[in-house]
């Protein structure tokens, strides 16, 4: 793969859509990136560091979701055992698998 870049004219957009045919500006870029950055808990993000490059932000915001995903993984691991294990009904068994769902 190249990494080499095309250079391309900026035009905003005013709406976000995927369907749109319009650039993104570097302005929407950051704000979008800020946002995400502010959604990350403090410990996901380096040093503290009020503002990260945009690689690090993405870098952040994955690892973050990873870990999410990890977490759900492992609720799910334990709930299915305390399910096996405890006195519950099939009807009760059958509502919360459905909430998993």
């Amino acid at each position: 793969m190249s990494s080499s870049r095309r250079s391309r004219p900026r035009r905003t957009g005013s709406s976000l859509s995927p369907s749109s045919s319009r650039t993104i500006s570097e302005d929407q870029i950051s704000e979008l990136l800020s946002k995400l950055q502010a959604l990350l808990p403090e410990s996901q993000t380096r040093n503290g560091a009020q503002r990260g490059s945009a690689a690090r932000v993405l870098q952040d915001t994955c690892s973050y979701i990873r870990s999410l995903h990890q977490e759900v993984d492992n609720l799910s691991d334990t709930l299915a055992e305390l399910l096996s294990s405890a006195d519950v009904t099939s009807d009760q068994a059958a509502v919360i698998r459905s909430l998993l769902m």
